[in-house]
C-alpha cells in the first residue's frame, strides 16, 4: 500500500507579487509561520505593530485547542461525550454555520462524518479500505440533521460525533483577518493550509494574486484570481489520499455513501467574503459534482467558484471573469 498525506498550501504567487516591505514610514512586512490544525500556516501583514502576528498566533492556538476532537480539554470533546453541552458564543457560531451549510447543500457537508473518516484512516493516517458492511455500520450515526443548537446549547444523540475540522480553518482565517483589521492593519495575506484570505490590497495598491494548484501536477498552477478582502479556499482529493492495490482513495468522503466522492471533480476553489462559508462550500460542492454545484451557485450567488474536472477541464463562474487569469483554456459558467 502506498500512503500519501499532503498538507497542500494553496500557493501564493510570490516574488514580485509580494513586496519585502515598504520604504515609507514605519510600515514593515511582518511574517510568521504557525503550525496548528495539522497544517502549516503562513501569516503576512504590513504594519508598524511588531506584536500583531504574535496575537494572531495566540488566537489560532486558542481556536485549535477548543475545536480539537481528540483533546479532553476541548469543547468538542465535551460535545461528543454528552447529549447536551453549553457552548461558548464562538463555538456555537461555528456549529450553527456548519449546520446551515449542511442544510443548504442537502447534507453534502456534514459535521457528523467523523466515524466514517476514522474508519478509512484519513484522520490518523492509518489508512484502510473498509468493507461495505463496515461503512454501513459507521453511517448509522452520520446525520447532521440530528444535531440542533439553541441558546448556545448543542443537542444530539450521544453516539453522534461532531467534528468541525472541515470548517475550522475557514473560521480561523476570518478571525485572524478581523484581529488584524481591529489592530489597524490594512494590508495582509494569510494562508492556512488550502485557505488563503486577504485584507485590503497589496501595499502598492494592486490586488493580491492567489494561485490555484494544478490537481494533476502539484508543481504547477492552472491559473489564479486577483482579489482584495476575499477568502480563496480550495478543496481537492489530491490534498490527501492513499493507494491500495492500484486504486486511489481520496479523503473527501460523500456523507451519503461513506466512500470517497466520485463526483467528476478534481478540485473546487471558492472565492467569497467569509472563509468559514468558503471552507464548507468547497467540500460540499466537490461532493455534489459540477452540474449540481453549478445549480447551487446559480441559486446562491454570494460566492464565486473555479471547478476543475477529473478530465482537466476548467470552469469559472461569471463573477470571476475579470479577476481570473490563466494561460489555459477555460469556460465561463453564466448565471
Amino acid at each position: 500500500m502506498r500512503l500519501f498525506s499532503k498538507k497542500i498550501l494553496l500557493p501564493l504567487l510570490v516574488g514580485s507579487l509580494l513586496l519585502t516591505g515598504c520604504s515609507s514610514g514605519k510600515i514593515q512586512e511582518q511574517k510568521k509561520t504557525v503550525y496548528a490544525m495539522d497544517t502549516i500556516m503562513d501569516l503576512t501583514a504590513y504594519t508598524d505593530n511588531s506584536d500583531v502576528l504574535n496575537d494572531a498566533e495566540k488566537k489560532i492556538n486558542e481556536i485549535d485547542k477548543e475545536l480539537r476532537r481528540g483533546s479532553q480539554e476541548s469543547e468538542i470533546y465535551a460535545v461528543n461525550n454528552n447529549e447536551e453541552t453549553k457552548l461558548t458564543d464562538e463555538t456555537a457560531y461555528i456549529v450553527e454555520t456548519a449546520l446551515n451549510i449542511g442544510k443548504k447543500t442537502s447534507g453534502a457537508f456534514d459535521i457528523t462524518i467523523a466515524p466514517v473518516m476514522d474508519l478509512w484512516g484519513f484522520y490518523n493516517q492509518k489508512f484502510y479500505v473498509p468493507t461495505d458492511d463496515e461503512i454501513k455500520n459507521a453511517l448509522k450515526t452520520v446525520d447532521y440533521s440530528k444535531v440542533s443548537i439553541k441558546d448556545n446549547v448543542i443537542s444530539k444523540p450521544k453516539e453522534t460525533q461532531v467534528d468541525l475540522g472541515g470548517i475550522a480553518k475557514g473560521y480561523t482565517s476570518d478571525t485572524v483577518i478581523k484581529l488584524l483589521k481591529d489592530e489597524g492593519v490594512t494590508s495582509a495575506i494569510i494562508s492556512l493550509g488550502g485557505n488563503v484570505q486577504t485584507l485590503g490590497t497589496k501595499p502598492d495598491g494592486n490586488l493580491w494574486k492567489v494561485a490555484i494548484q494544478d490537481p494533476f501536477d502539484q508543481n504547477k498552477y492552472v491559473g489564479g484570481v486577483k482579489v482584495s478582502d476575499k477568502a480563496v479556499i480550495t478543496s481537492g482529493g489530491y490534498q490527501r489520499y492513499f493507494v491500495k492495490d492500484g486504486v486511489t482513495y481520496e479523503h473527501i468522503v460523500d456523507p451519503k455513501t461513506g466512500k470517497p466522492a466520485t463526483s467528476g471533480l478534481s478540485s473546487v476553489t471558492i472565492v467569497t467574503d467569509k472563509g468559514i462559508e468558503g471552507d464548507g462550500l468547497s467540500t460540499a460542492l466537490f461532493v455534489m459534482g459540477l452540474d449540481k454545484a453549478t445549480e447551487y451557485w446559480r441559486e446562491n450567488q454570494d460566492f464565486q467558484a473555479v471547478f476543475i474536472t477529473t478530465d482537466g477541464k476548467i470552469y469559472v463562474t461569471e463573477g470571476l471573469k475579470d479577476s481570473y487569469f490563466s494561460d489555459r483554456d477555460y469556460s465561463i459558467i453564466e448565471k
